[in-house]
C-alpha cells in the first residue's frame, strides 16, 4: 500500500505542479509512467488497468475532438477569429465578441480544442492591430472555462461526469446555463476594469519577434464548414433527444468526418489531442490502483460520518473547486467521480460538479488544460503572462462567478 500511496501523490502532485519536481515530466508523462509503475509494483493487474479506462468516456471524447477538429481543418475557426478580431470596433466591443465566441463555442466543441485552434490566431491578429494581446488572450481563456460549464461536452471533465453518472444533455443544461451566460458578462466586466487604459502594446520593442508568429490556418471552406456544422447539430440532438449510447453517436460522427473526399484523414488526426487522451488513460489505471486498496472509501466513509458529504451538490461545489485550483479540473473530476453516487437528482449533482470546476479553474493557470494551453503558447511567440497576472484576473472572476453559482444553486 505504502508504494502504491507513494505512486498516487507523485502524479498528483504532477498534476498541480505541471511536471514532476527534479525529471523533465510533464502531467501526461506522469500520469502514463504512473499507470506502468500501479502495474510494476503490483498494486493493480494488467486487466483490472484495461478494465478501468472507462472505453465509452475514451469514445466519447475522441469522437467529438474529431467533430471539432472539423471545424478548424475547413478553416472555421481562423475565418472566425479574423472576422472578430479584423473588424472596425472598439478594444471594449472586441472583447465582448470574443468572450461570447470562446463561451459558445467551447459549450458544443470541448475548450481545450477551441483554445488550441484559436490562441495562435488571437495571438496574431491583436498583434497585428497593435493591441496588447493579454487581455483578449485572458478574457478567451476565462470565458471557454466558463462556457464549457453549460453542457455535458464542454469539457473533457464534463464528459467523464457525464459518463460516469449518467448525466442528461438538457437536465445539466437546465441548470448551468444561466449561470454559464451570466458568467460571460462577468469575464467582460473584469478584464475591462482591469486593461482599461492597457489596450494598447506601449512601445515597439513589446512587440513580440515576428518570427514567432503563427502559422496561417487552413482556408475557408464552406462546403467542410456546412458538414462539421451538419453533424455537430445531429450529434447534439441525438444526446438530447435519443436514448443510444453517447460514445456510438459520437464515433459515428467521427468516422462519417474522417470518410471524405476532400479532407484527409490524417489531418483531422492531427488536430486530435493525443496527450489529453493518453493522460486521462494513465489517471483511470492511477485512480483505480489507489482504489484497489480501500483507502478513498475508508476516506469518503469518514468525510461522511464528519458530515462532509460528497454526494451533497453544496459539498461537492465547494470540494471539487478546491481540488481543481490544486490539481487542475480533469484530474479533479476523475479523483471525484468513482465516489459519487447520486440518490436524488444525478443532474443536479453533475451540475454542481461541471460549475464548481469550470468557475475555480480560471483561479490559476494550472487549474484548466485551457490556461495552461494559453499561457504556453503565448510564452513560445513572446507574450509573456505570468502567474501573478493571470490570477490578479482570474481571482476576481472566480469570486465572482462562483457567487453567481452557489446562488443559483441554493435557489
Amino acid at each position: 500500500m505504502d508504494l502504491t500511496l507513494l505512486i498516487f501523490f507523485l502524479v498528483y502532485l504532477a498534476m498541480g505542479l505541471g511536471s514532476l519536481p527534479g525529471f523533465r515530466v510533464g502531467r501526461t508523462g506522469a500520469a502514463v509512467i504512473g499507470g506502468m509503475a500501479m502495474l510494476a509494483v503490483g498494486s493493480i493487474t494488467p486487466q483490472q488497468a484495461w478494465n478501468a479506462i472507462d472505453y465509452s468516456t475514451m469514445g466519447m471524447l475522441f469522437g467529438l475532438m474529431v467533430v471539432s477538429a472539423a471545424f478548424v481543418v475547413s478553416g472555421f475557426y481562423g475565418w472566425l477569429a479574423q472576422k472578430a478580431a479584423s473588424s472596425n470596433i472598439s478594444e471594449r466591443a472586441l472583447l465582448a465578441v470574443l468572450i461570447i465566441v470562446g463561451g459558445v463555442m467551447s459549450a458544443f466543441l470541448t475548450n481545450d480544442v477551441v483554445a488550441v485552434s484559436m490562441c495562435p490566431l488571437l495571438l496574431s491578429i491583436t498583434m497585428a492591430r497593435g493591441l496588447n494581446p493579454v487581455p483578449f488572450l485572458l478574457g478567451f481563456c476565462f470565458a471557454a472555462n466558463a462556457g464549457a460549464s453549460g453542457t455535458i461536452i464542454g469539457s473533457p471533465q464534463n464528459i467523464i461526469a457525464a459518463q460516469k453518472l449518467n448525466l442528461s444533455f438538457a437536465g445539466v443544461s437546465e441548470i448551468t446555463v444561466v449561470p454559464a451566460l451570466l458568467s460571460l458578462g462577468v469575464i467582460w466586466v473584469v478584464i475591462t476594469l482591469l486593461y482599461r487604459n492597457r489596450w494598447k502594446l506601449a512601445k515597439p520593442q513589446d512587440t513580440p519577434n515576428p518570427q514567432a508568429a503563427a502559422p496561417p490556418p487552413p482556408p475557408f471552406s464552406l462546403g467542410e464548414t456546412l458538414k462539421a456544422a451538419v453533424t455537430a447539430i445531429v450529434v447534439v440532438g441525438a444526446f438530447v433527444f435519443s436514448d443510444w449510447p453517447r460514445e456510438t453517436v459520437a464515433l459515428t460522427a467521427a468516422g462519417f468526418l474522417l470518410l471524405s473526399r476532400r479532407v484527409s484523414s490524417k489531418s483531422l488526426l492531427q488536430e486530435v489531442d493525443g496527450d489529453l487522451i493518453l493522460l486521462i488513460m494513465g489517471l483511470f489505471v492511477v485512480n483505480a490502483g489507489l482504489a484497489a486498496t480501500g483507502l478513498p472509501q475508508k476516506l469518503v466513509t469518514g468525510l461522511a460520518a464528519e458530515g462532509i458529504d460528497l454526494n451533497s451538490p453544496a459539498m461537492l461545489f465547494l470540494i471539487s473547486s478546491v481540488v481543481s485550483d490544486l490539481v487542475g479540473n480533469n484530474p479533479a473530476v476523475m479523483m471525484l467521480v468513482p465516489y459519487l453516487h447520486a440518490h436524488g437528482d444525478a443532474n443536479y449533482l453533475g451540475a454542481a460538479l461541471s460549475l464548481g470546476t469550470h468557475f475555480s479553474s480560471n483561479l490559476v493557470v494550472f487549474g484548466s488544460l485551457a490556461g495552461i494551453i494559453m499561457v504556453e503558447q503565448a510564452k513560445d511567440r513572446g507574450v509573456i503572462i505570468s502567474g501573478a497576472e493571470f490570477s490578479k484576473a482570474g481571482a476576481l472572476v472566480t469570486v465572482a462567478t462562483m457567487l453567481i453559482a452557489g446562488l443559483w444553486l441554493l435557489i
